[in-house]
């Protein structure tokens, strides 16, 4: 599937520079080709924090989040949703400095 999106985004790409798409209907199938959003177990978040050595707190300074939120995630009281998820997908691909 990954790869029929690839060839349905150069399709479009070349599409719009050559002015047959608008803006618009680029950003459209831009935002069907985005990756899926994975969701994170608590063990999973502990892991992606210690993998990027990242103590609780600095881990949400670059989340823009409270520590006592990656506590709760990291327990299993609470889990990421939204952009936080998006976050951590990111974090995961790209690591922590991607956010820096």
């Amino acid at each position: 599937m990954s790869e029929i999106k690839d060839v349905m985004h150069d399709t479009a790409q070349g599409l719009y520079q050559a002015g047959g798409l608008s803006m618009h209907t680029m950003r459209e199938i831009e935002s069907l080709c985005l990756p899926e959003v994975r969701e994170y177990t608590a063990i999973q978040i502990k892991h992606l924090r210690t993998k990027n050595q990242a103590s609780q707190a600095v881990f949400a300074a670059y989340l823009n989040i409270s520590p006592s939120t990656i506590q709760k995630w990291e327990t299993g009281q609470k889990k990421p949703n939204g952009a936080s998820l998006k976050l951590l997908n990111i974090v995961e691909k790209k690591g922590l400095e991607a956010l820096a």
